[in-house]
């Protein structure tokens, strides 16, 4: 009878399993949702995923590759928005869900920097209506971890009534959905906006800091605010093109891949790692490609899918292990043997020399590849993270044939960079540049 007992358990285990793989994402979303708590114990907060503790290892993705980041060690992502022009809300939790990954989904919240008055009832009443139908339509999807409900609503805001609009949406989730979380994302960790969110959004769970260079002053700032509440680093990555020193044209110098990738390993072990209190994880910046200054600044992969370094520091910070094969580390690059820090100018139509070193941990076989892009239009910059268009390519020198060293001709007059790109074989690369003026 007991033999019978232990081989029936077997076939139910067996059977569920295989009913399980069979599933489409839509039968599988009739699993409950995900009970998620913050809870708080002896001094330390704590997130907990159907009872059990939760640290997020996180990072943003609205449309990176969610298997990458599951096989590199991650176990959530958040988002912008419910809805990102490419596939709906409950797609990105379907796809999260088959991976294993949490989702923070974005809930877009107008910004005031972008016209949006909150003096305006009627307008801030049908934001909120259509936030209550997002909510209504995922609060019960296994994948979701909490909601983010707007995104540096502080950067160049004027009027607190935004916060009125974040609590109310706050408190509307708590009403209708009582598994998850909610939290608002700050530009930075203001002592005055976390005052202002603290008085006026009582019904905010946690807070969400993005900072860039200046993440390592968040403990202080987190002291001087007198923040005791729980806290996620929800941006945070490459220093910003807002924080480095610029050309003495005004244009700002972009660290290579291999000193971005020392400074998220710093970042993360001195700032977010170190807090076990408050902090309960992070999201990094940025699980995919954008452009944004250049097309390489924050992203984590290249426009062609290939990985850099940062995505090996961020494999190692989570699960203790490097991938097997190791992403190029950049050394050096200069054009007539000054760096981007010496103002570069040439005169256009004369040919110019360049070099860049880089090592690869296993020895393998380098390509090189070189570009020539325009500046990106002073009147086309974004602004806090939003569109912004890819400048001209004016010269790629790509090949089989191209080494660590190369002569070009300076084009017309006019403000460009030199990138270089240095692939393993593998779909790793490192990567730098250097912005120069021509002159005729």
């Amino acid at each position: 009878m007991k033999k019978f007992r232990i081989f029936n358990f077997i076939f139910i285990l067996i059977m569920s399993f295989i009913l399980n793989a069979c599933l489409t994402p839509e039968d599988q979303n009739q699993w409950p949702p995900s009970k998620v708590v913050l809870k708080k114990h002896q001094g330390k907060y704590s997130l907990y995923v159907n009872e059990k503790p939760f640290y997020i290892k996180g990072a943003g993705l609205e449309f990176g590759n969610m298997e990458s980041l599951a096989r590199h060690g991650g176990n959530a992502f958040r988002t912008w928005r419910v809805e990102n022009g490419k596939i709906s809300g409950k797609q990105v939790l379907d796809e999260a869900q088959k991976y294993g990954l949490m989702v923070c989904m974005g809930l877009e919240v107008a910004r005031e920097r972008h016209g949006f008055d909150y003096n305006d009832e009627a307008a801030v009443k049908k934001q909120f209506e259509q936030i209550k139908k997002d909510v209504l339509k995922l609060k019960d999807h296994p994948a979701l971890l909490m909601w983010g409900i707007g995104n540096e609503l502080n950067l160049r805001s004027k009027n607190p009534k935004v916060w009125d609009a974040v609590n109310e949406i706050a408190e509307m989730i708590h009403e209708i959905d009582g598994n998850h979380p909610t939290t608002t994302m700050l530009a930075g960790a203001g002592k005055n906006e976390i005052e202002m969110i603290s008085e006026r959004c009582p019904a905010i769970d946690l807070i969400s800091f993005q900072l860039y260079g200046k993440i390592i002053n968040l403990p202080h700032y987190i002291e001087e605010a007198g923040y005791k509440g729980a806290y996620i680093v929800s941006e945070w990555g490459a220093t910003g093109h807002w924080e480095v020193p610029k050309t003495a044209w005004e244009r700002p110098i972009e660290q290579n891949s291999h000193v971005k990738a020392n400074a998220y390993f710093e970042r993360y072990n001195k700032v977010i790692a170190s807090d076990s209190s408050q902090c309960i994880g992070s999201f990094v910046f940025l699980w995919g490609q954008k452009q944004e200054r250049t097309p390489t600044w924050y992203g984590m992969f290249l426009e062609n899918g290939d990985r850099t370094e940062a995505i090996d520091i961020m494999q190692y910070l989570w699960t203790k292990n490097w991938p097997e094969n190791r992403v190029p580390a950049m050394q050096s690059m200069t054009i007539e043997g000054k760096t981007a820090y010496d103002n570069i100018k040439l005169a256009s139509g004369q040919l110019y020399n360049a070099s860049s070193m880089a090592f690869d941990p296993e020895n393998d076989k380098l390509q090189y590849s070189w570009v020539i892009m325009k500046e990106v239009a002073d009147s086309l910059k974004s602004d806090g993270g939003d569109f912004e268009p890819t400048p001209e390519t004016v010269m790629n020198m790509n090949g089989d044939h191209i080494s660590n060293q190369i002569t070009f001709k300076a084009p017309e007059e006019g403000e460009y960079r030199l990138f270089v790109y240095v692939n393993d074989g593998n779909g790793n690369s490192a990567t730098a540049n250097i912005p120069f003026l021509v002159n005729n």
